[in-house]
């Protein structure tokens, strides 16, 4: 069996910064912000800052994952500070959710984050009572 080379992409095939977001134009896409927020909409429009204008065909949506359930979250029309983008890519809506995940409704995915917070919260209030014990 003989191994597979690689060859980096011809500097021809590589579109120049500006370029690869006007691909992307009209496109459903996921944008993962800073803040570990997932937002789907469609791309409608960018600056210069690749400031981004979102919407979808109901709206642009907030994907919240929770363990095993997931539930999207309506935010209507949507702009997208450049800097808080971290990735962004296309996304097939006609795939099926991976396995493992369900979809829950926006009520419940909102309990569940809550309780998710909480929970958060008291691991590290109990961690903070127990940090005279230097376990390190």
């Amino acid at each position: 069996m003989e191994a597979q080379v690689i060859l980096p992409p011809v500097i021809d095939e590589v579109p120049p910064p500006g370029l690869a977001i006007v691909e992307e134009l009209d496109k459903t896409l996921l944008v993962q912000l800073r803040d570990g927020r997932k937002i789907i909409g469609i791309l409608r429009s960018f600056d210069q800052f690749a400031n981004l204008v979102l919407e979808g065909t109901q709206c642009a949506r907030e994907r919240i994952i929770v363990g095993s359930q997931y539930g999207e979250i309506p935010l209507g029309l949507h702009i997208l500070r450049g800097e808080n983008v971290v990735l962004m890519g296309e996304i097939d809506e006609a795939r099926d959710p991976p396995a493992g995940l369900t979809q829950v409704s926006e009520a419940e995915i909102k309990q569940a984050q809550k309780a998710e917070r909480e929970a958060e919260k008291m691991k590290g209030l109990m961690r903070a009572r127990f940090d005279f014990l230097d376990l390190d």
